[in-house]
This record gives C-alpha cells, structure tokens and sequence, in this order.
C-alpha cells in the first residue's frame, strides 16, 4: 500500500528529504492577494518580492486557505494518507481538510485517511511530517503512525518572535494594542501557542539578542532537554537564526535544529526579521 504525507504550505518545508519507500509528500497551497496580484505558497514563489509588494501596497493583504477540493485531489491519489495542517483556530485549513476527508471516504471508503490539527504551524508540521516519514519506514503500521503523531503534537511548543504585527492587526490575529506595542514603540515581541493553538504574546523587549535570550529561558521553563528536534524558521533574517540555533547547541548538546527559510504564509505574517522556533 503506497502512503502520502500532505501538508498545507504553512509547514515552510517545499519537501521531504529521503522519503521511505512507498512515501510520497505534497503541499497543498496557501494563496495570499496584495492589490490585484495572488501569490500561490508553493516553490519557486518570491518570499522577498511578495514582501516589498506588500510594503508598496495601502491596502489590506489577505490570505486564503486551501479548498476541500485541492486536499480530495490528493487524498485519492494514495491509500494510506497523513494530512498536517496549521492551527484550525489560525485558519481554515482544518475544516476543509476534514471536509475533502469526509468526500474521499465516501467515494473510497477503502482508504486511510488521518488529518492532524496541529494547533501550530511551521517547524511543528515539517517535524510531524519527519516523524511519519521515519515510522512508516520502520514499518509500523497506519494507526501506529496516528498514534505516535498525536503524541508528538501534543507535547510540542511554538515561539513567534516578532517585530511587525501589521498583517496579524489587519486580520484579525491580534488586538491592536500588541500591534501599536511593536509597531510604535520599536519592541520585539515574543509569542506562545495556547492549549487551543490561538497565539500569547507574553513578552516584549527591544533589541533581538534579548529576545533571542528569553527564548532559550523559555525553552528550559517548559522543559526542553534536547530530545526534541528543533525547526527555527525566519523570514529573511538568517543571522538571528543562526545564532539561536548555535546558543541552542551550545546549551543543548544533543539537540538537532534545522534552519529554514518561512515559505509565504508563515512570511505574511511573521513579516521581515521574525523568528518562528518550534520544539
């Protein structure tokens, strides 16, 4: 039986290295609109053109989740199916993927289909989609996966360090307030998932080194021990990655973090110089 690991494009990942026998992975696209152009989050999309094209832009950018339709044309195309989506309470991508499994099931009831909400985004889902990859390679079975995935999710953390809150004030993923915080006061602001995968910002400072250290201080509260992979994805700030990702190793010996660049949701709305890590 050939499985299919699928995740929307907010896991910032374009693909999955050395995929077990059998596997395949696909992305299913986010599409952001600045003025009367749409961006599809797929590769080869311009993170750094789309960006200035917003900065150009007096209006309001919008993004949009992927439709039932786009998720059931993949579905059909494998028997055993792990789907990974972003926070059902940051977006829509959960309902319509629930809704393309209801559809797929219908017609193929044969098949296997597990759509995770991982109440995060980014390096949660690129992790997750490791994860299953590794497990179907040692052979265990489709449940086993959903299990381990479950597991998985539920005892990982996220950390949005920001500096520019202007496309999550214009639609509706934080107050105001936090964005007149960061906008106008030059402060960067450090943000949490919540148990229903909603955003905290809980901290704000200015100067990134001091955030960068917050970070770490928040990793060892929650107990980060390095067992854990760690994604650090940053829109078009590789430096500040790379030195977190180096005081991570530093602390954490053992610890195995990936650097990646944000794909086009997660650059939306992190905006220039924002920081999402994952463990």
């Amino acid at each position: 039986m050939n499985w299919l690991i699928v995740s929307d494009s907010s896991c910032d990942i374009r693909a999955l290295e050395d995929l077990s026998p059998g596997v395949s992975f696909a992305l299913v696209p986010f599409k952001i609109t600045i003025g009367q152009r749409e961006y599809t989050d797929l590769p080869g999309l311009d993170v750094e053109q789309m960006l200035q094209a917003m900065t150009e832009y007096s209006g309001t950018s919008t993004s949009a989740c992927p439709s039932p339709g786009e998720w059931a044309s993949l579905f059909e195309q494998a028997d055993n199916v792990i789907a990974l989506t972003i926070s059902s309470n940051l977006s829509g991508s959960y309902a319509a993927a629930m809704a393309a499994q209801h559809l797929v099931l219908e017609a193929f009831p044969e098949k296997n289909i597990f759509v995770l909400d991982t109440l995060s985004d980014a390096g949660a889902l690129a992790s997750a989609a490791h994860l299953a990859n590794r497990l179907i390679g040692q052979g265990e079975s489709f449940d086993g996966v959903c299990r381990a995935l479950r597991e998985f999710n539920d005892a990982g953390h996220i950390l949005f360090a920001l500096s520019s809150f202007e496309n999550l004030v214009k639609n509706g993923r934080v107050s105001r307030l936090v964005g007149f915080v960061a906008g106008h006061l030059h402060m960067r602001v450090l943000g949490r998932r919540t148990k229903d995968g909603r955003i905290d910002f809980f901290y704000k400072t200015r100067g990134e080194r001091r955030v960068l250290a917050k970070i770490l201080e928040e990793m060892a509260d929650t107990g980060f021990d390095g067992s854990r992979p760690v994604v650090i994805s940053h829109c078009l700030n590789p430096g500040a990655a790379q030195t977190l990702r180096q005081q991570i190793t530093e602390r954490w010996s053992a610890a195995q973090v990936r650097v990646i660049p944000c794909g086009g949701l997660c650059s939306f709305y992190a905006q220039q110089q924002g920081i999402i890590l994952t463990y």
